[in-house]
């Protein structure tokens, strides 16, 4: 039998713990990770090549753009949240073994519900709920969705379990709409099963004018014919106290999907839904929750703090190691990482994204290494809409913070295809400007003899014999005997080198090495600031310093 897309038939595991054995719905998930394993499985797959480096400009925009979807650092936090789904899930199916039969009471008193229109109604006494709710909160670009959407991509969607021929829905995934109702949630509740199964509820159930308490209680008949394990309600701050009768009837919604529906619910939002969950927490009567996650964007180490030993560090240190530019350093310098996290904040969407759009920008103007006048200006020109949130957060402000938590961090794709065009607008002149030095005649002369049709490699070190020898004509007079020499020779002469040192226009300043006393002014926003950083690489003798040792 070919099984759809996403299930697999169930291969049945001793869980090593007494309570989960002889439940087919709990030993068919996969085994219980350990610490190495789950990192491992986490992790990002991005290859790193380093012969990359020498590829054109905009092949590297394509190989660094993989950032934005594919690097992954597993931390703590994700090790933590991970931990609290598996318990989750695999508690919440505790109460519903599918060979004991208790899964069956739980559908029978689903389906009383529903002919009854009582939530409170019930076939069969004594009926067991071990599910639990998990509140996760954090900022917009904290990670919540994609470390969620990489943890149940541990675990298959769907599991067939021909013995009982029955198909078990590990998890559901599902949006809070835009409108802020209660009843639009249920029907995306509807529509998910539809997509995963194939199945006709938004047919047979949406299209009626049913109310939020039928909703829940179809719901629940249909959570547990599928023996759905972990119900995942995703933007949760969009649901509106408005629409949905206020905030004391939204925490009943949730409490009722717990208690009701019988199945583990992690709700996910930002800190504008988090005066709901604090209800919660504040109120004896709401036993079955399983506590909260905050997510704090990450932190910057103290001056006492080992930097590897913090999860700032990690990330980003981890992160750094991928890049795709001639000139980069092996390490950050401490200056740049505290700008880098002055201007993310620890939001480790922004971080990522700061981190790719610095390399693009690097490659297009040729600078080849991540500065911090890049960084600058990439976060002033690239992020501007998200200069509010940091603001807030720089402020430490809670109302701030709560007011700017679910701002939009921008798809930063357009600005990538940008970048890219630009690149290869400018790519040219500054191959040009670089060959030639910055010497504007020769590029002027070189553009018009390609215009003339004349483009080809023997152009460059033609015009380079030209400068060297005749300096002293001009362009009109040096271009009939470039043309010449084109013509007639076919290869160039050698070119005679001069023994002084090359020189550079301002304009490629910041192409040069690192160490290049030119490449420095060009990274410096004042006098002063050169001077500076002259000293901390110890260009600059320290003369003071000097003194004080000769008089002791």
């Amino acid at each position: 039998m070919t099984l759809p897309s996403g299930m697999v038939n169930a291969i049945y595991r001793e869980t090593c713990v007494p309570h989960y054995q002889a439940n087919p719905l709990i030993e068919a998930l996969p085994p219980i990770l350990e610490r190495k394993q789950l990192r491992a499985a986490l992790g990002g797959k991005i290859e790193h090549r380093p012969a990359d480096i020498f590829l054109d400009g905009q092949t590297r925009i394509h190989v660094i753009s993989q950032l934005l979807d594919s690097f992954f650092q597993p931390l703590a936090r994700h090790i933590e949240l991970e931990s609290k789904i598996s318990i989750m899930l695999r508690q919440g199916y505790v109460g519903r073994n599918l060979a004991t039969g208790d899964l069956a009471t739980h559908v029978q008193n689903g389906y009383e519900r529903i002919m009854q229109g009582d939530l409170s109604a019930f076939r069969f006494d004594h009926v067991e709920s071990t599910a639990k709710s998990l509140a996760f909160i954090g900022c917009s670009g904290s990670g919540k969705t994609s470390s969620l959407n990489r943890i149940l991509a541990t675990y298959p969607q769907l599991i067939h379990h021909p013995e009982y021929n029955f198909i078990q829905i590990v998890f559901l995934k599902i949006d809070c709409p835009h409108d802020g109702s209660l009843k639009s949630l249920c029907h995306n509740f509807f529509r998910e099963i539809d997509a995963i199964l194939a199945t006709n509820y938004v047919k047979r159930y949406v299209e009626k004018r049913h109310s939020v308490e039928t909703l829940i209680a179809m719901m629940s008949h249909l959570a547990n014919t599928h023996a759905i394990g972990l119900l995942v309600i995703d933007e949760i701050q969009h649901l509106s106290l408005r629409a949905s009768g206020g905030a004391e009837k939204m925490l009943n919604f949730f409490v009722t999907l717990v208690n009701e529906i019988s199945i583990p619910v992690v709700m996910v939002g930002t800190p504008k839904a988090r005066p709901i969950f604090e209800m919660d927490l504040r109120s004896a009567r709401r036993g079955a929750g399983f506590g909260s996650i905050l997510w704090e964007p990450l932190s910057q180490a103290d001056s006492a703090e080992n930097i590897l030993r913090t999860e700032w560090g990690a990330f980003t240190n981890k992160l750094w190691k991928y890049q795709w530019l001639t000139k980069a350093s092996e390490e950050i310098s401490a200056e740049l990482r505290e700008l880098w996290f002055d201007l993310s904040q620890g939001i480790m969407d922004v971080v990522i994204k700061l981190f790719v759009l610095s390399q693009i920008r690097a490659v297009v103007t040729g600078t080849e290494r991540i500065t911090p006048s890049i960084m600058k200006a990439v976060y002033r020109d690239e992020l501007k809409p998200i200069h509010p949130m940091v603001e807030a957060l720089r402020s430490g402000d809670p109302s701030k913070i709560a007011r700017y938590s679910d701002l939009t961090i921008p798809d930063v794709d357009m600005r990538i295809l940008e970048l890219s065009n630009l690149l290869e607008s400018s790519k040219d002149q500054i191959r040009k400007a670089s060959l030639y030095r910055g010497n504007e005649q020769a590029i002027r002369l070189h553009n018009m003899l390609v215009d003339m049709g004349y483009e080809s490699d023997l152009l460059e070190p033609l015009i380079e014999r030209a400068f060297e020898q005749y300096s002293n004509l001009m362009v009109r007079d040096l271009m009939p005997m470039i043309l010449n020499w084109y013509q007639s020779t076919g290869k160039p002469e050698p070119a005679v080198r001069k023994k002084n040192l090359p020189t550079a226009k301002p304009s490629i300043w910041n192409t040069l090495d690192s160490d290049d006393l030119r490449f420095m002014h060009s990274q410096a926003a004042n006098e002063e600031q050169m001077l500076d950083g002259l000293e901390q690489s110890g260009v600059v003798f320290d003369t003071q310093n000097w003194l004080h040792l000769c008089k002791v």
